[in-house]
């Protein structure tokens, strides 16, 4: 079987690129990375050579070309069953999914006003009330989950699951934008952060010399 080639965005900004390297990175799957730069004039092009959405990531495994990260956390779940991508426990594995498609399709204010910027210097910002409302909603999935079916280790399901890694941008920004949370929610952005692809991630993004100004907030 051949290698997947993950194809991603900048590594400091692309937080729909995150999500699938570390559900990839901490399954232990083995893929190469291809890096499309955003800003450069011919990205779109670039990207539409890949997939008709225009846009990263995209999985190219085989004959096969996935695109969106849940779609592609997905196949991945699929085409390596025994990497237990998904949490084992069928309750578990239903809540995981739930909160993840969740994520995929919400916290607008917070995203919006919060850009993934891992380079960012640590700086508070002004929360509005629509951040607020997002961030007390996702501190409460996250203690539901960890309440439910977190007791076998740091992470929402215990062990590492495909919904870390939906909320990894989460993590960061929750981070960069110096957002309050409670005691329970640092200590699982810290066992987030202390992984060894968060870290491999953050570190390609630390190299990257390109600015996007759109995501400097």
């Amino acid at each position: 079987m051949a290698k997947p080639i993950l194809v991603v965005g900048n590594r400091n900004y692309s937080s729909w690129s995150l999500r699938p390297f570390m559900a990839l990175a901490m399954a232990g799957v083995e893929f190469d990375q291809k890096l499309i730069r955003f800003g450069e004039p011919a990205f779109t092009k670039a990207v539409k050579k890949i997939s008709k959405a225009g846009r990263v990531p995209v999985l190219l495994h085989n004959s096969e070309t996935v695109w969106d990260s849940l779609a592609i956390i997905e196949y991945a779940a699929e085409t390596w069953p025994k990497k237990n991508i998904w949490p084992k426990n069928k309750s578990a594995r239903a809540m995981a999914r739930s909160i993840s498609a969740e994520m995929h399709s919400g916290f607008f204010a917070l995203r919006g006003a919060c850009p993934m910027n891992l380079r960012r210097p640590v700086k508070a910002i002004a929360i509005s009330d629509g951040i607020a409302k997002d961030v007390a909603r996702i501190e409460a999935i996250w203690a539901d989950a960890r309440k439910k079916h977190g007791k076998a280790g740091p992470f929402l399901f215990g062990k590492f699951s495909a919904a870390d890694a939906m909320f990894a941008p989460i993590v960061s920004r929750f981070h960069s934008y110096a957002i309050p949370v409670s005691k329970q929610s640092r200590n699982y952005m810290d066992a987030v952060f202390a992984t060894t692809a968060f870290k491999a991630w953050a570190a390609d993004a630390a190299k990257e010399p390109w600015i996007v100004p759109e995501d400097e907030a």
